[in-house]
C-alpha cells in the first residue's frame, strides 16, 4: 500500500552566490513508533518515515535518517550555500510503502 502526505518547503526564491540560505522542510504523518497497544492489548504496528534526502540541481546535499523516537509532522531545518540556480528537490520516504515529494525553484544572482 503506497501512502503519501501534503508536504511545505519554506527556502528564499532568490539569493545571492555564495551566500547561506536556511531550508525548512515539513511532512504531514503522524508516526506511530510501534511501541504503543491498543486498549484491547494488541500492538500498534510500526508507521514512521525512515529516511529525508534533498537534492540541490540533482546532487545529494543533505540525507536525514529517522527512528521511531521522532515526533508527528518532522520539521527539518539545515542550511546549504546558493552556489547556482536551479530546483531542489526533498523526498520523504517511510513504512508501508510512504513516500512523499516536493521541489522548489532558487534563482542565484
Amino acid at each position: 500500500m503506497s501512502k503519501t502526505s501534503r508536504t511545505s518547503i519554506t527556502m528564499p526564491a532568490q539569493a545571492k552566490k555564495g551566500t547561506i540560505i536556511e531550508i525548512r522542510a515539513i511532512a504531514q504523518h503522524d508516526m506511530e513508533s510501534g511501541f504503543r497497544y491498543t486498549e484491547g492489548g494488541k500492538s500498534i504496528p510500526r508507521d514512521i518515515i525512515r529516511i529525508f534526502t534533498c537534492s540541490y540541481n540533482n546532487t545529494e546535499i543533505f540525507k536525514a535518517d529517522f527512528y521511531p523516537g521522532i515526533g508527528a509532522n518532522p520539521l527539518i531545518i539545515f542550511t546549504t550555500i546558493a552556489t547556482e540556480s536551479g530546483t531542489l528537490e526533498f523526498k520523504w520516504a517511510g513504512d508501508d510503502g510512504y513516500e512523499a515529494s516536493n521541489q522548489a525553484r532558487i534563482t542565484v544572482t
